[in-house]
């Protein structure tokens, strides 16, 4: 949904009705109505849902009136992806910027702003009341602080709630119920991270985190030849019973699920045109394996063909040069700004 196909002087109601919807009844200002812009999805998935929005200068306010017509008792954890945020609520006030999430509530007073005039962009986590991880009193605590999402499992969530823009017009209602799950899995895990608060999540809940943590850390370490299970488990403090004990729930033992992914990274690089150049060993050992001939006989296993028949199978004419063999890289940007302020609007009279 954008504001490209409606008139210009309907925008600013436009957007007001859809955080009416997706959020909650709010009053708004808009820096300049008349050039007013902004994008939003949103997806529903069981008790969670997840909207996305970037949208133009613009402050929020939910009122003690609005609360009381219209409340749809959510924790939002709003993960900045674009400009920064003020977001005020229970005495609390932060500066949200890109790499950062913020905490606050439908049933609490709040008022939220863009922090320049070039606007923001943000994913919202629509959790229930009802079904929030951690006691009411604790959450309360960190409404309006800011959280670090650039590393761990911070990074883990912020990466996943991203990735349901690309991937979720493929699922299907089943696999919304197993998205949904994993979501408030991993929202929990976050929060009580903070809190240093894991006793106070279920034992299935924290090994589901376990695993979303141990999943992201071998995709992180394929490259490196000492990546084995004991390596896993002594990064994750776990004993080596325990961590075969989470993956035989997993459906793939710990040592199939590095050599499968191996595999995987090495089957996508032999068909890269700009790698062609590179010898069989080289992509190999890029991705962990440090034995050409017990890699050749992996892939021959998994794939039906050997890494040169496929390689050749797979090549396609480039002139493109070769380029380096390096891990891909990855970086968090950051962005600074100001204030703004103008027009006022409210979705609820009284």
């Amino acid at each position: 949904m954008s504001t490209d196909d409606i008139p210009t002087q309907e925008r600013a109601d436009w957007y007001h009705d859809i955080i009416a919807n997706t959020v909650a009844p709010t009053r708004m200002a808009f820096t300049n109505p008349a050039t007013f812009a902004a994008r939003a999805g949103v997806l529903n998935l069981e008790k969670t849902g997840v909207s996305r929005f970037s949208l133009a200068a613009l402050q929020a306010w939910r009122t003690p009136r609005l609360i009381r017509q219209n409340d749809p008792e959510h924790y939002i954890l709003a993960l900045i992806t674009g400009g920064a945020m003020q977001v005020s609520q229970l005495r609390n006030d932060t500066l949200v910027r890109p790499g950062e999430a913020v905490l606050f509530n439908t049933f609490h007073p709040y008022n939220a702003s863009t922090a320049s005039e070039e606007g923001a962009a943000f994913i919202l986590l629509h959790i229930p009341r009802a079904a929030a991880p951690l006691p009411v009193d604790r959450l309360d605590e960190v409404l309006a602080r800011p959280f670090i999402t650039r590393q761990g499992i911070g990074a883990i969530l912020r990466q996943f709630l991203t990735s349901l823009e690309s991937h979720a017009p493929a699922c299907t209602p089943h696999d919304f119920r197993l998205l949904d799950k994993t979501v408030l899995d991993l929202a929990s895990g976050f929060l009580a991270h903070r809190f240093d608060a894991w006793e106070t999540l279920s034992h299935k809940t924290r090994n589901r985190v376990l695993l979303q943590r141990i999943d992201a850390f071998i995709d992180r370490r394929l490259n490196d030849p000492a990546l084995t299970p004991q390596a896993v488990a002594d990064h994750h403090h776990i004993s080596l019973r325990t961590l075969y004990t989470l993956f035989e729930q997993h459906g793939e033992g710990i040592a199939a699920t590095i050599r499968h992914r191996r595999l995987e990274r090495c089957r996508t690089d032999l068909t890269r045109p700009e790698l062609a150049a590179y010898p069989i060993h080289a992509v190999a050992r890029r991705w962990g394996f440090t034995n050409p001939t017990v890699f050749s006989r992996a892939f021959r296993h998994t794939y039906g063909s050997t890494p040169q028949d496929f390689r050749r199978q797979a090549r396609q004419p480039s002139n493109e040069p070769a380029t380096a063999l390096s891990p891909p890289q990855r970086q968090d940007t950051q962005k600074d700004a100001p204030s703004r302020n103008s027009r006022t609007r409210e979705s609820s009279q009284a």
